[in-house]
């Protein structure tokens, strides 16, 4: 096979000289025109080219981006150095037959990032979407750059950390965020085109792949690491609940070939046996609601399920459902994403085949959301393990939620062994990005409603009252949880023992929640 190493670093050198960055493509057509692209609207976008001058970012922008078709002598004055026969070798761009232009034959975009560690700026190659095949997507179809990829960087740490696994990599983007802060990355899928697509990806940014770089492997979920151990895994496992039955189309990318929800349970479980003590992993996943009198295990409701599996497993685990929808949605919703639109026959017939599946397995309603999971250190330790439903947007994190939750499983192991009178003792700082809303009837004398609210990490909202609120507010490093109680009770004229005993559970909250943290 010839070397496409020149090739790569030819493209890479024409991308670098086009500017072909997600900034420099938001100058180019604005704001308005990347949301409605997002949508799958690219009117506003071709507008803005039609009358830009005629540049390597504009030629670059309408091929990748747009997914309309390119002059010749454009194409090759925006990749000078890799040429047009270079761009048909690497099988990023060929041509038309018969109409004297070239097309884009794969996903080339930009993609921007920015962690505790700073700003960063990538190319991502992907499979087409929709919108430029024009037609329902293929079975081995590759998955680019979408919510669910961004979603789970935000939720991974930034910290440094040695082996990382990357479980069902697709095209490469969580190994392009890992390959920042891990000594290795070992990289899996199921998918033999994601693994060339993610080595394509890896290459172009400069990410040696193999020995020393990213280490692709072939096979399904732990199945090419059997026997391996690492610090953190990564994984937006192919949990889309499909229907079993014949005609149901199957997409590599997203059918991990179990029923309902299994892949995620077969991925939680199997973390156990590959994280190192102290390792952690970051998934996405759904989990299926089920009626009362549905055979499962674990009764029906979805976070009581995969907080067994947690628990079974011998992890610590922190599960929050973003989202739920009822079957009949769920189902809409994956159909349409594999290119088939409502109205269609074929959209009706698949859904008849998903509702029925669910109906026979008694299936309610689906979950949504981000699983963290790490393997104690000491297994004697009180464990950590946290459900919860948050819908409420997310408060303002731009380096993600990672290193946000990381920090409630410290807090947690900080104060877990304490006991009351110990958790008194120490002195707390109320966080920087908590604010407090009062909201009072006119002419009362306090305030009705006290709210505590977060900036960042989940954005939370805590209703206090004036003992909490009077707790946090005076919480600045100086004096101590048992000093302020006393306080506090003497100026509210109640029971000192009994304002401790309300008020200890809920600073124990506060702090693994990121409300107070430890001041020594």
């Amino acid at each position: 096979m010839p070397d496409r190493a020149p090739l790569v670093s030819a493209l890479r050198a024409d991308l670098s000289a086009a500017d072909y960055s997600v900034d420099a493509v938001s100058r180019l057509w604005g704001n308005e025109a990347d949301a409605a692209l997002r949508r799958g609207d690219r009117v506003v976008a071709r507008r803005a080219l039609r009358v830009a001058p005629a540049t390597p970012l504009v030629a670059l922008a309408r091929l990748f981006l747009v997914a309309d078709p390119v002059e010749p002598g454009a194409l090759a004055a925006a990749l000078p150095r890799l040429g047009l026969e270079g761009a048909l070798e690497l099988g990023i761009a060929g041509p038309e037959e018969g109409a004297g232009h070239w097309r884009a034959r794969l996903d080339l975009r930009p993609y921007a990032a920015i962690d505790a560690t700073g700003a960063v700026s990538w190319w991502v190659v992907s499979d087409l979407g929709e919108l430029a095949l024009g037609r329902e997507l293929g079975p081995d179809h590759v998955l680019g750059i979408g919510g669910a990829s961004t979603t789970l960087a935000s939720l991974v740490p930034t910290t440094a950390t040695g082996r990382v696994l990357d479980l069902g990599t697709g095209c490469g983007v969580q190994s392009l965020h890992a390959s920042r802060h891990a000594a290795s990355v070992v990289a899996t899928d199921i998918s033999r085109r994601a693994l060339d697509l993610a080595a394509l990806t890896l290459r172009l940014n400069g990410i040696d792949v193999g020995a020393g770089g990213v280490e692709l492997r072939h096979g399904d979920l732990y199945a090419p690491v059997a026997g391996e151990r690492f610090d953190r895994i990564v994984s937006n496992p192919p949990f889309v609940i499909t229907p079993r039955a014949e005609g149901v189309p199957v997409y590599e990318y997203r059918d991990g070939g179990r029923v309902g929800d299994g892949i995620v349970e077969e991925v939680v479980r199997g973390a156990a046996e590959h994280l190192e003590p102290g390792g952690t992993a970051h998934l996405l996943g759904n989990w299926e609601y089920r009626a009362a009198d549905a055979p499962c295990a674990h009764g029906g409701d979805g976070l009581a399920r995969v907080r067994s599996w947690v628990v079974e497993s011998g992890l610590d685990g922190w599960i929050v459902e973003r989202e739920r929808q009822s079957p009949a949605r769920y189902a809409e919703t994956w159909i349409r994403d594999g290119g088939i639109r409502i109205g269609d026959p074929a959209f009706e017939r698949l859904a008849e085949q998903w509702l029925a599946d669910f109906e026979a397995r008694g299936v309610t309603g689906v979950g949504f959301g981000y699983l963290v999971l790490r393997r104690p250190l000491d297994e004697r330790a009180p464990r950590l393990i946290r459900t919860e439903r948050l819908l409420d947007a997310l408060g303002s994190s731009p380096t993600g939620i990672g290193d946000h939750l990381m920090a409630g499983f410290h807090a947690h192991d900080a104060i877990s062994d304490l006991d009351d009178a110990n958790l008194a003792r120490l002195r707390l700082r109320v966080a920087p990005d908590v604010t407090e809303e009062r909201h009072q009837w006119p002419g009362a004398e306090g305030p009705t409603v006290i709210r505590l609210r977060q900036g960042g990490g989940f954005g939370r909202v805590v209703d206090a009252d004036a003992a909490l609120a009077g707790l946090v507010g005076a919480s600045d490093g100086e004096l101590s949880v048992g000093r302020l109680v006393s306080a506090l009770a003497e100026l509210l004229e109640v029971d000192e023992r009994l304002l401790a005993a309300d008020l200890l559970p809920r600073v124990r909250e506060l702090i693994v929640t990121g409300f107070l943290s430890l001041a020594c």
